[in-house]
């Protein structure tokens, strides 16, 4: 299988050699396992560096501002339903800011340890539901692909640390799932658009609290 080089790719441009040798091993390990596990759709194979790593890696000027002043990383972040690390595997990779990656599925999180171990990224793995994490709250939450916006607040907000930031990639539907949460959400919402999928974007989600009257 041939994927995509990662210089042909502008947002893969500015990466460093050693995050590119490491971002390298993790397609190599993905096209591998994804034989026996399903981490990607077949089709999204030959897609990998476009539809994965490269939508993964459009967050990282997000993290440098997002919770940590002054336009610094935040000390550690929390991933959400990491499947095969994107994002926060990717990210990790990308920034050195140490995540923990909650993935339920054990063949998958089997897979993002042995991902870890090959590309020296700075992540904890958790095997465990996300409602069962048993992890203190971070200054940054991520997910992509993970649940509906009510739901994956309602994930989020308890591994969210107090001024905290949380970015959750999500398609054209963002707006249905952004009326969806209002009732039941308080929160200051930042809409980026995406550079690597037409109509989708990025939310920056800080401020978040519970409406009392949903709790």
């Amino acid at each position: 299988m041939k994927h995509r080089s990662t210089q042909d790719h502008s947002i893969t441009n500015g990466v460093s050699r050693e995050t590119l040798a490491a971002l390298e091993k993790l397609a190599a390990l993905l096209a591998r396992w994804n034989r026996t596990v399903n981490l990607v759709a077949a089709g999204d194979e030959a897609l990998l560096w476009d539809r994965h790593i490269a939508d993964s890696l459009q967050l990282v000027p997000w993290v440098c501002c997002a919770a940590a002043p002054q336009g610094a990383f935040p000390d550690r972040a929390i991933d959400l339903g990491s499947g095969a690390g994107f994002p926060g595997l990717v990210l990790a990779i990308a920034t050195g800011v140490p995540f923990d990656l909650v993935e339920a599925d054990q063949r998958k999180a089997a897979f993002l340890r042995e991902a870890a171990r090959q590309t020296g990224a700075p992540v904890r793995v958790h095997p465990v539901r996300i409602e069962a994490a048993a992890i203190a709250p971070a200054p940054l939450v991520t997910a992509r692909a993970l649940a509906p916006l009510p739901k994956l607040l309602a994930l989020a907000a308890p591994l969210l640390a107090s001024g905290g930031t949380c970015l959750f990639p999500k398609g054209a539907n963002v707006q249905a799932e952004l009326t969806e949460a209002a009732p039941q959400w308080h929160m200051r919402v930042e809409m980026i658009p995406s550079r690597t999928s037409p109509g989708a974007c990025i939310l920056r989600i800080t401020d978040l609290s519970r409406v009392a009257s949903a709790a």
